[in-house]
């Protein structure tokens, strides 16, 4: 079973539900992590939010992150694909048109 952390912005939440189907098609094998981060990147719960999203991480195979008109305005998910990346994990971007096939 491959492990997936999803990194994304909250707005994209719809989107990521739908992903997240994907784990119960008994042909996939798929389990997904993510945190659903809803505070501020610099608030003082921060450094322990960010050690636990860094053992999701550490724990999947793969970051996909979920790029949505506004994750660029994330520094949640910068983080957490930055992470990734210095985790030596694979990191693929799916766009929202890859996701529901709007612009």
């Amino acid at each position: 079973m491959k492990r997936v952390f999803l990194s994304f912005k909250m707005e994209d939440k719809k989107q990521v539900d739908g992903v997240r189907l994907l784990s119960w098609h008994k042909h996939v094998g798929l389990e997904f992590y993510d945190e659903s981060v809803r505070i501020a990147y610099k608030s003082e719960n921060a450094p322990y939010i960010r050690s636990r999203i860094r053992e999701k991480i550490n724990r999947s195979s793969v970051t996909v992150g979920l790029l949505g008109r506004n994750t660029y305005l994330s520094e949640w998910v910068d983080w957490e694909l930055a992470t990734s990346l210095e985790l030596k994990k694979t990191v693929i971007g799916k766009t929202e048109t890859d996701l529901d096939g709007e612009r």
